[in-house]
């Protein structure tokens, strides 16, 4: 039994290692991400990750509910009010192409893939409600934040990733990343779960209110 769990340790040490390695050489590569996202999927840190999110009775609820929001349609999203989450959101996808349904699917068979399928459909919720870019900077600044409020490896992996990264290719960069991981990461721990929220079916609350709800100080990062 001993021998048997050592070989598996080493065989996923092994597969993760490898997509580090293609991360490291591609970082805004999606597939690499979702690859390495998916290998992380049954570690005992997604577990514990996911353990201790329970504790939170708001976010044990939405995991016990298995909530999953269909696709939102953007052109009727930004018939909002422009002070509303649906029109920034909206406007947000609009501005840089992304598409709301872009992420890779997955099916849903315990807690640790449930949180990892609501955690890639809300992304770029998050994006907006936090106020972090999508450049490098603001997504490892983001993964900060997310570390914070849920522990999940994959957040470890890729601002560390990101870290090494900047210190190879463009040392000059690291005091800024430093301040943005550090921004991120406090902010994180002040606010109320991100994950806990049923941002599509409030999308007319105003973006500023949610902020204020939820202890999100976005004016830190200008």
């Amino acid at each position: 039994m001993l021998l048997a769990e050592q070989r598996r340790i080493s065989h996923d040490f092994k597969t993760i290692l490898k997509s580090m390695v293609c991360l490291f050489r591609e970082p805004t590569n999606l597939e690499y991400i979702y690859n390495l996202e998916d290998e992380l999927r049954s570690t005992q840190a997604s577990l514990l990750a996911v353990e201790w999110l329970k504790t939170q009775p708001e976010v044990s609820l939405l995991i016990q509910e298995r909530y999953i929001a269909p696709y939102p349609n953007i052109e009727v999203l930004l018939q909002y009010p422009e002070d509303s989450l649906g029109y920034a959101y909206a406007s947000y996808i609009k501005k840089y192409g992304f598409d709301p349904s872009f992420y890779r699917q997955m099916q849903v068979e315990d807690d640790v893939s449930y949180v990892l399928l609501r955690s890639r459909q809300t992304h770029d919720i998050w994006h907006v409600v936090t106020g972090f870019k999508t450049d490098g900077l603001g997504e490892l600044g983001l993964k900060a934040f997310e570390l914070s409020q849920t522990r999940r490896n994959l957040a470890v992996f890729l601002v560390g990733g990101g870290l090494l990264s900047i210190l190879v290719k463009s040392p000059d960069v690291l005091p800024d990343l430093l301040e943005k991981i550090a921004v991120g990461y406090t902010m994180g721990l002040k606010a109320k779960p991100l994950l806990a929220q049923k941002w599509e079916e409030h999308w007319e609350k105003p973006l500023l209110e949610w902020r204020t709800e939820l202890g999100i100080d976005s004016d830190i990062l200008n």
